[in-house]
């Protein structure tokens, strides 16, 4: 949520809610890897969920470092020079199937609410993750237009380029040093 709110303050109510829809997009990799067991792996491969966590610790620290280090105009928020659409829907979805945690939480989140005896375990897997996953989109996509209404309307008079520059730098670098940071034993929060 915090990705969507960056894209959103720092580019608009497009980039947030492609932020949104990419993030939709990578979470059905983590939904398919449940229903096929393959994020199993990450739970009992200490080595491949600490791969996964710092590979995309690392991306999002490396995101957040670009961010800050752009050259761009400190005059206006008008300055800000936006990313393409395309690349912030694959960051997003980057930044989803890079985080562990979202694979680990379907791993113990779906599995609970499905029956083997009435039928095939994956496809009742994949319907779940995808209720699931629309419901996250909902919320992401409000967050996206009610954040950058609000900075739209409210903030913009009293902010410039340089400060949504920060604020974008710094949430995903929060972000990727979370990730890095964070123990296995806190993976639900």
């Amino acid at each position: 949520m915090l990705y969507v709110v960056a894209r959103s303050v720092g580019q608009g109510r497009a980039a947030g809610v492609t932020s949104a829809l990419g993030i939709f997009a990578g979470c059905f990799v983590h939904i398919l890897a449940v229903a096929f067991g393959l994020a199993g792996v990450l739970r009992t491969v200490p080595a491949a969920y600490s791969a996964v966590r710092y590979a995309g610790a690392a991306y999002l620290i490396c995101l957040g470092l670009k961010t800050l280090l752009s050259k761009q105009s400190h005059a206006t928020q008008s300055s800000i020079q936006p990313l393409p659409l395309n690349r912030i829907f694959w960051q997003g979805a980057l930044t989803n199937v890079l985080n562990p945690k979202v694979a680990l939480f379907f791993l113990a989140f779906l599995p609970q609410f499905i029956d083997a005896k009435r039928g095939s375990v994956a496809a009742a897997t994949i319907f779940l993750g995808l209720l699931f996953n629309i419901d996250g989109t909902i919320v992401n996509l409000a967050v996206a237009m009610i954040v950058s209404y609000s900075s739209r309307r409210v903030l913009a008079p009293f902010l410039d380029a340089r400060w949504f520059r920060w604020l974008t730098g710094g949430v995903f670098i929060g972000l990727g040093l979370r990730l890095a940071f964070a123990g296995r034993r806190g993976w639900l929060s």
